[in-house]
């Protein structure tokens, strides 16, 4: 564990992190997001009126539903990082036809940033 300050280099490791879920989103593999999250992550959020809540799995096996989202937009609205911990706040336009704000926790481990929990929100339509 490391108290050096953060450089601006560890906000592009993190970024790629996230390439990889941005990259199995649009190829519709769970198996292409899972190098950015830690084995035991969770995914939390609502879907309607249900809550859709448990081991990261159940966001790949969704994924795999779902299918490619080809036409997916994905910006990194912001990333703060203290030492080992960092938040990521992603917004996500047209995953195959729907807007999502992801909010991500990550941790530094054995030197490597994995995601270790996903809480996301669904817009309406109208939203």
């Amino acid at each position: 564990m490391s108290n050096a300050p953060t450089t601006e280099t560890e906000y592009e490791v993190i970024d790629k992190v996230f390439q990889h879920y941005i990259d199995g989103a649009k190829s519709g593999r769970g198996d292409d997001m899972k190098p950015a999250f830690h084995k035991d992550a969770t995914v939390f959020g609502y879907v309607g009126a249900d809550l859709f809540a448990g081991p990261i799995r159940k966001l790949f096996d969704w994924n795999e539903e779902n299918g490619p989202a080809t036409e997916l937009q994905a910006r990194i609205a912001s990333i703060d990082v203290t030492n080992t911990v960092a938040t990521v706040r992603l917004e996500l336009d047209n995953w195959t036809g729907h807007r999502f704000t992801d909010l991500f926790t990550l941790l530094k481990v054995d030197g490597e940033w994995k995601i270790m929990n996903k809480v996301f929100h669904l817009h309406a339509p109208s939203e």
